[in-house]
């Protein structure tokens, strides 16, 4: 019978899965949006993920504040329920996400006559909420690959029972993880005119 692999002595092997992974999927992304693939899927719709990302989102926020109202009354079976659910909707969203920026193109705030540019007169009429968007969105991103990597070992770390490690580590992991979630729903509010 083979051993769970959420036990202690797996430390290592989780470490290099997560470092693995975390600098695996920043680069899938960063690939997909500075090559846009556009219409390798022929016809395939994709102009609803926008909306259902920021649904994930929304999903995954909620499950994180629930999951913390639950731990700060000791109900761990509906903490680890809300935990893994903001999990889930993390993963299906990362899916979602890159499936919509392998096929469709690239959406650029302001862009009005979505021409794929935005010229001056698109800049003027957008005005400081374009600076205020792409200062949301940089730390939307950056915080995003950032947490990656302490989601998953805090994961790791409440599988595997080993929570003076857990309740360490989530003190980063929960608020930046919130604040990604959150943002992201902004973002897609803020740039949701200028879709086609």
């Amino acid at each position: 019978m083979a051993k769970p692999f959420f036990t202690p002595e797996n430390e290592k092997t989780a470490k290099t899965l997560v470092w693995i992974v975390s600098i695996a999927i920043p680069l899938i992304v960063t690939l997909l949006i500075l090559v846009p693939q556009t219409g390798r899927l022929g016809n395939f719709d994709v102009s609803y993920l926008p909306a259902l990302n920021a649904t994930l989102n929304s999903l995954t926020a909620l499950c994180l504040i629930f999951a913390f109202v639950a731990i700060r009354g000791k109900n761990i079976s509906v903490h680890k329920f809300f935990m893994l659910s903001a999990f889930v909707f993390s993963a299906i969203f990362l899916v979602s996400y890159l499936l919509y920026h392998f096929q469709s193109q690239p959406t650029r705030y302001g862009d009005v006559d979505h021409d794929g540019v935005v010229d001056a007169f698109e800049k003027a009429e957008a005005g400081i909420w374009r600076l205020v968007y792409f200062l949301i969105l940089v730390f939307h991103i950056v915080l995003a690959a950032v947490i990656l990597p302490f989601i998953l070992m805090t994961f790791y770390f409440g599988l595997s029972n080993q929570i003076h490690k857990h309740k360490k580590i989530v003190r980063f992991t929960f608020p930046v993880w919130l604040f990604v979630a959150i943002s992201g729903v902004i973002v897609y509010f803020m740039i949701r005119p200028y879709y086609l």
